[in-house]
């Protein structure tokens, strides 16, 4: 899920993003769910005027890791994802946030469920648990919690992509397996050159700091 981040290095591979977006689907103005979709409206205007300033703050790239989270782990592709699956969406773009924290993020931007009959349940009957998130609201939280990520775990982020091992440096095999992960066509010769030109004290490969370093540059 993780990208390299805006500032690295042209030498090393960076991973393209795709996504196909999940179509959020309304229900019909029936009378039990009339108040309901007013507050869908609401909560879905307050979500957008607030996801383009925040999304305003981060990269095309991270854009498309935010939607390629959400159409990931919207299971019924329904587009509203649930408690579960805003969690594990989080925690794939790099934030293992407590569950207090959760809810908190649901009471705030999250809309009820329906039941069975397709009508909507009332929003103050339904626990933080039970609220689901649409695209918007996603993007959203998404979008302000890259923009205020100190870039440093970013890079580290991408740091620990290279080293799967966790041995302290991108060595030449972790170089050349990631090439091989996002199809890049690097000769063996372009690969070692990366590694060569980067590792200061000749130690085999490339270390954090001066990963941060070529990164941060």
């Amino acid at each position: 899920m993780a990208s390299m981040p805006q500032q690295t290095h042209a030498s090393f591979p960076s991973r393209p993003y795709s996504s196909t977006l999940a179509h959020h689907n309304k229900l019909p103005p029936t009378n039990n769910s009339r108040d309901h979709n007013r507050l869908e409206r609401e909560r879905g205007s307050q979500a957008q005027v607030g996801s383009t300033n925040a999304l305003n703050n981060i990269t095309d790239e991270q854009r498309e890791e935010i939607n390629e989270a959400f159409s990931l782990f919207d299971l019924d592709k329904d587009g509203r994802i649930d408690y579960h699956e805003f969690k594990v969406a989080l925690k794939a773009l790099g934030f293992d946030l407590p569950k207090p924290s959760i809810l908190n993020l649901l009471t705030t931007h999250g809309s009820p469920p329906t039941q069975a009959t397709g009508h909507a349940k009332n929003l103050n009957s339904s626990p933080p648990a039970r609220l689901l998130l649409t695209l918007p609201a996603f993007q959203n939280i998404a979008a302000k919690l890259i923009s205020e990520r100190d870039p440093r775990d970013e890079i580290l982020r991408a740091f620990a992509l290279f080293d799967a091992d966790d041995k302290g440096i991108i060595s030449l095999d972790d170089l050349r397996r990631v090439a091989r992960e996002l199809g890049e066509g690097l000769e063996e010769e372009e690969l070692a050159a990366m590694i060569e030109e980067f590792d200061l004290d000749g130690k085999g490969g490339v270390g954090r700091e001066e990963f941060v370093s070529i990164c941060m540059g």
